[in-house]
């Protein structure tokens, strides 16, 4: 009887215990419907609030989303630009700025030097004072003031009149990819656009091609620079120094110089400005425009420079070569690839991330550690232990902090670079050496690319001893021809250079910013020249990632 009275109980208990999970998850059951009734419910409800919203904007021609309080600029402080009209009478007054395309036809006209011409409206002419803003990042709070940038492109008013336009373009400094391209589009953009009847004088061999006689002025027209974008360096030659205000306004004066295009870096640009100074010291009616030119992208304020993205794919033959050199080369290869990066480390920062072979990047802008336990040699160690080989890439300007800085300068007044690639070859193979193991360490360099270029050169400029010295990569991705990318946006400055001298600006570089083009004062633009990369910023953040190297900062 007892065991019955237990079995029955248990039953009991069992039952009692299947009808409380059953009414639990029908219960549950039942709550998850509501909720996901509700949700719907209260989703269908703002969007229905929200349509409302939309239409009461768009009727008040308000933008779309959420109106951020406390968000907006206090006060927006644009860049002016010096102006040639508050000083000179304008000589393209009546004149209607539309683009002037040339059509040339093989015509009885065209052969007696007569041209068919039509003009056609620019899609956009650019009001005054229309300006992009500078920082774009915006937070509650934040309302701060801000500067913004005069917008680059036509304007309706021309200062110049195109038929009595002579124009000089000269290059500066190093080599860059896309200096044939400027040269190439800024003579189109004066022929093609404008249909000045003046010369386009190119000076070669930088500034001093203003007046050495070894290196004679030639001209520029549409047709012996058609497909001058095809090849690396530059078609004018250029040099460091050679800076002689005296006799570059001599040349001005003596060509009825009214335009004068400047590419090249932070140097050469106060070169620039101080040539804009002068001419409106000695009154003459001179436009002076700048075009950036750095392939270490270090020229502050502008998205980038142009030659940059080209730099950073050549870049990478480079590495494939060195990570090739460390696998193949036993035991422990080590491949190092030196890089252009004189104070910042945007070349070879960007070129690790667009490789992902990289096991270790060394940037101006971060301190190198060698041992310890943020030492770049012990992690060296560690990948070439993991994976046989190991890939270094070396900004030429890191390491200053172990080596010291040279007291030497060049022609620019640059100071001499100590050799980190050798010095980190050096300090590879002592370290390995202390871990009783020997390693094989490669420095990839490309002397026949180097010395073939300046083979091609050196009958124009007398150069080749001087040049002829141990080439490593850092001089093959500056020679290259311009990519796609870098091609368009070299058009892009090339001819927004042009509508700014043609309005009358003076004393302008030109730029991306923000995604825009846009006309910068030149003091602005180099007073925080050279920029560096920000260690603590998200670059160098992907690089750690990337690499996983130790992070010394």
């Amino acid at each position: 009887m007892a065991k019955l009275d237990t079995q029955s109980a248990a039953t009991t208990f069992a039952v009692a215990a299947t009808a409380a999970a059953t009414t639990y998850f029908l219960t549950k059951r039942h709550f998850e419907k509501m909720m996901v009734t509700k949700r719907s419910e209260a989703y269908q409800r703002d969007r229905a609030e929200a349509e409302i919203v939309e239409v009461e904007r768009t009727a008040a021609k308000l933008p779309t989303g959420i109106k951020l309080e406390n968000a907006t600029p206090i006060d927006v402080y644009l860049w002016d630009l010096e102006q040639l009209g508050k000083y000179f009478k304008p000589e393209g007054v009546g004149i209607e700025n539309k683009m002037f395309a040339l059509a040339r036809e093989e015509t009885a006209d065209a052969k007696a030097g007569k041209e068919a011409a039509h003009r056609a409206n620019y899609n956009k002419l650019i009001g005054k004072n229309e300006c992009i803003v500078a920082n774009i990042r915006r937070k509650p709070g934040s309302n701060e003031a801000v500067r913004a940038y005069v917008r680059a492109g036509p304007r309706a008013q021309l200062h110049f009149n195109p038929k009595t336009v002579n124009a000089a373009i000269v290059t500066c400094g190093g080599l860059c990819p896309g200096l044939n391209n400027v040269i190439r589009e800024i003579t189109r953009t004066l022929y093609f656009m404008y249909g000045i009847q003046g010369k386009v004088f190119g000076i070669v061999g930088g500034y001093k091609g203003f007046y050495d006689p070894k290196t004679p002025p030639i001209i520029l027209n549409p047709e012996n620079v058609e497909n001058i974008h095809h090849e690396g360096g530059t078609i004018l030659g250029s040099s460091r120094g050679g800076f002689d205000m005296e006799k570059i306004i001599d040349f001005i004066k003596s060509k009825n110089i009214r335009q004068l295009y400047v590419i090249g870096g932070d140097g050469t640009h106060r070169g620039a400005f101080k040539i804009h100074e002068t001419c409106m010291e000695k009154g003459l009616n001179v436009a002076v425009a700048g075009i950036p030119k750095t392939i270490d992208n270090d020229v502050d304020y502008l998205d980038r420079s142009f030659g940059f993205i080209t730099s950073v794919e050549a870049a990478q033959s480079a590495i494939r070569a060195a990570k090739v050199e460390a696998s193949c080369n036993l035991p422990n290869g080590v491949g190092i690839v030196k890089l252009m990066g004189r104070s910042s480390g945007f070349i070879a920062a960007h070129a690790t991330l667009g490789s992902g072979d990289v096991d270790l990047c060394l940037v101006p802008e971060v301190p190198i550690v060698l041992e310890g336990p943020n030492g770049c040699l012990p992690h060296l160690w560690r990948r070439v232990k993991k994976n046989g080989y190991a890939v270094v890439v070396v900004a030429e300007g890191a390491g200053e902090e172990l080596l010291g800085e040279s007291t030497e300068t060049d022609a620019s007044g640059n100071k001499k670079l100590p050799q980190i690639g050798e010095f980190m070859k050096r300090a590879i193979n002592d370290y390995f050496k202390k871990q009783g193991e020997e390693a094989t360490v490669k420095q990839v360099n490309s002397l026949f690319t180097a010395v073939k270029h300046i083979r091609k050169f050196a009958h124009t400029f007398d150069c080749f001893s001087m040049y002829l010295r141990y080439i490593d990569p850092s001089y093959m991705i500056r020679s290259v021809p311009a990519n796609a990318t870098d091609t368009l946006y070299c058009m892009q400055l090339a001819q927004n250079a042009v509508h700014g001298t043609m309005a009358g600006f003076t004393g302008f570089s030109v730029g991306l910013c923000n995604n825009k083009m846009c006309l910068l004062p030149i003091p602005e633009l180099v007073a925080t020249s050279p920029r560096q990369m920000d260690p603590k910023g998200r670059t160098w953040e992907r690089i750690l990632a990337v690499t996983r190297q130790p992070n010394t900062i």
